[in-house]
């Protein structure tokens, strides 16, 4: 019995993964909130140093909003949902870059 060669023709394939960490945590503006209050909230919860918390309060301050977090949505959800509970106000946004 002859052997026989099994020729496979050559496909170029590419895989494509898709990318699931384009969320940003969001904390709002609200006029219930001190700005020490939030600074500490910030500390706490997203780890941050005194410097890093204050510059993120006054951009929340004086801008209306500042980008805490961004990451795995996961992650993102989970952030929102503490500082839900420490009652300030968060959102998330996908970011489509």
């Amino acid at each position: 019995m002859a052997a026989q060669t099994l020729t496979v023709p050559k496909t170029d394939t590419h895989v494509v993964l898709a990318k699931d960490g384009g969320w940003r945590v969001v904390v709002l503006n609200d006029p219930v909130n001190l700005m020490s209050y939030v600074v500490l909230v910030f500390k706490k919860v997203l780890g941050f140093d005194d410097q890093t918390a204050q510059k993120h309060m006054l951009e929340v301050h004086e801008q209306g909003r500042s980008v805490v977090w961004c990451g795995l949505r996961e992650k993102a959800e989970a952030y929102a949902y503490t500082l839900h509970e420490w009652h300030l106000r968060a959102i998330l946004e996908a970011d489509d870059k």
